[in-house]
């Protein structure tokens, strides 16, 4: 599995109803600015902490993870990896990306 993952494919994917988590890694500042509709916020510092509850979920479905351009989810995603949990992906490019590409609807900032 690749560590980035395109928005366009992750929204073909949700499209075809395909079972996917989407983590938002951001702050709570930048989730109350925009937000993608069923994305769960988990701030990067908060990973380590959830990691049962991630690998609880990676169970269930595979991680999208993203953040305002794709760097913090990025780095969550290579650490996620090194404690094992393989079933996770980067949304290159963020949900700035997501905007831009998959739903104007979301605002950029």
């Amino acid at each position: 599995m690749d560590f980035e993952i395109a928005p366009a494919d992750v929204k073909r994917r949700l499209d075809t109803g395909e079972k996917l988590h989407l983590i938002d890694v951001r702050e709570p500042n930048e989730f109350a600015l925009a937000r993608i509709e069923g994305g769960e916020l988990i701030p990067m510092r908060q990973v380590p902490g959830e990691l049962q509850t991630l690998e609880a979920r990676a169970d269930e479905a595979p991680l999208i993870v993203f953040c305002h351009h794709g760097v913090r989810s990025l780095n969550v995603v290579n650490w996620l990896r090194q404690q094992g949990l393989e079933q996770c992906q980067s949304m290159a490019g963020g949900i700035d990306a997501w905007s831009v590409v998959v739903d104007p609807a979301v605002p950029r900032y």
